[in-house]
């Protein structure tokens, strides 16, 4: 069992490696959705294990509940974004965009499985560091001036934002050192056995929780998030939004559980409470003024971390547990909208809200998916996050932020009404020549297709074209997570004992 904690990095560094050597197209194609099932398998797997955490090399590599559900978290989105992104296959070699595409896709994987078994916040920090290269790679795909432009930016500040969380984790490592017991692994600082300094460890939390909280997408350091998510390829865009984001706020919530034991809940409620609103309220602001839909799909993962960051401000069993469902129906529902808002622009030829109409009529195909998927982004019953947005705003009632709760109410029923404008706006109507807008047209300058690297590196495709199944299965979890009280709901109560 403790070889399983080797495979997912060992496994995705490999076929990464494989994918970027060798000229094969069936490797450059599938190596991502490989990655993402081991990934998957192995995470089920450690899931299964009960009893103390699963440990390798000296302890360097642990995996208890939470890790192996965020784990089992990455592969599920992973399958879901490299499978229903894949392109039909082409003829002829591979080409270098293609090869390089999917190595990189593993690589990222690979960072992602890492940054969550690592017992060390020191790895943890150099996994979430190398999502930065990876992805900058992967948001510049394309080689457009806006793609490029949107690639630098997430460079400048995605780094900007990892230096912050490497300050705070010097400090760390010195209020541990002063406590004469060096150590950076979180099990042992978050265990309550090493005096640390209250003074040193508020800093070090502030800036950890600062620095993470940029990779995470919260406000007010959000503004890469946009620009990335919409011009990155479809499947990337999906694998950011549903796990780059949750893994940095993986790491928010291992800082807090050091620093409450130390400084009381307080001080990171007061952060992550600040935060959250000033995310939904970012959020509520733009996406009523928003006229791409991919850019609104960006805007909504900041929603929607800023409801994690209020789930981790509110603490205690209720809140913990909605915030793990939250990011688990979040992640499948993003890459589902993401995967076909690819689709949609390699159809429709545009990503102009107003460009696209009638698809209920028209494109059935797309509009079905796209409609339940935005469903279960708004929180409609039986889907996982009507469940965790409501248990969210009782146990802050509960706990006496009854103020805040109701401003978050307000901020997410603007949100509401702005994706549900944009989202009828697009599916309605009747299907005339008018309906189309710029149908058979090239993509645009910018702008991405739903498939890999196959499209955008030449090969002819059927535009629009990709597997239902992945979009099928990963709606049908979303809406069945919140009633799986066995065994998805043991696997819950004990990831979050981890926190508590």
């Amino acid at each position: 069992m403790r070889a399983l904690l080797l495979l997912p990095p060992v496994s995705a560094a490999l076929l990464g490696a494989a994918t970027a050597l060798l000229p094969s197209r069936a490797l450059a194609r599938l190596s991502g959705l490989v990655a993402s099932l081991v990934l998957l398998g192995t995470g089920i797997a450690l899931l299964a294990v009960r009893g103390p955490a699963v440990t390798l090399a000296g302890g360097l590599l642990r995996a208890d509940a939470l890790s192996a559900f965020l784990l089992a978290l990455i592969g599920a989105v992973g399958l879901t974004a490299t499978w229903g992104g894949l392109a039909p296959a082409g003829d002829g070699p591979v080409t270098a965009a293609e090869r390089r595409y999917g190595a990189l896709v593993c690589v990222f994987l690979g960072a992602m499985s890492l940054a969550v078994i690592t017992d060390n916040l020191g790895v943890l920090w150099i996994a979430v560091e190398a999502t930065t290269i990876t992805t900058a790679f992967l948001v510049g795909h394309h080689g457009t001036r806006r793609s490029l432009e949107a690639a630098w930016k997430y460079v400048i500040l995605g780094s900007v934002g990892v230096a912050i969380a490497l300050l705070g984790t010097v400090l760390l490592y010195a209020a541990s050192r002063s406590a004469g017991q060096a150590t950076l692994s979180w099990s042992a600082l978050a265990g309550g056995g090493i005096p640390l300094d209250p003074g040193l460890v508020k800093v070090a939390t502030g800036l950890a929780i600062l620095g993470f909280a940029t990779k995470a997408g919260l406000a007010p350091m959000h503004s890469w998030l946009p620009d990335a998510h919409s011009q990155a390829p479809a499947p990337v865009s999906g694998l950011m939004s549903g796990v780059l984001l949750a893994v940095a706020f993986y790491a928010i919530l291992r800082i807090q559980a050091i620093a409450d034991p130390v400084l009381g809940a307080g001080f990171s409620r007061g952060l992550l409470l600040t935060a959250g609103l000033g995310s939904l309220l970012v959020a509520a602001a733009l996406i009523l003024r928003q006229r791409d839909y991919k850019r609104l799909l960006a805007y909504s993962s900041i929603e929607h971390m800023g409801l994690l960051a209020i789930g981790a401000a509110v603490g205690g069993p209720l809140a913990l547990a909605a915030v793990l469902v939250h990011a688990l129906g979040h992640g499948l529902a993003k890459a589902t909208l993401f995967v076909v808002s690819g689709r949609m622009l390699a159809a429709e030829g545009s990503s102009r809200i107003a460009d696209v109409r009638a698809l209920l009529a028209r494109r059935p195909a797309m509009a079905v998916p796209f409609v339940l998927g935005m469903g279960a982004l708004l929180g409609f019953p039986p889907f996982a996050l009507f469940f965790s947005e409501t248990a969210i705003v009782l146990a802050g009632w509960r706990a006496g932020l009854g103020w805040a709760m109701g401003l978050t109410l307000v901020l997410l029923l603007v949100v509401f009404a702005g994706l549900t404008r944009a989202t009828l706006a697009m599916v309605l109507g009747p299907a005339d020549e008018s309906s189309g807008g710029l149908a058979g047209g090239s993509a645009g300058a910018g702008s991405s297709t739903g498939t890999s690297a196959g499209a955008s590196a030449g090969t002819t495709v059927r535009a629009g074209a990709g597997p239902m199944l992945p979009l099928v299965l990963a709606l049908t979890a979303t809406a069945l997570v919140g009633f799986l009280a066995t065994p998805l709901g043991d696997a819950i109560a004990r990831a979050v004992q981890v926190l508590s």
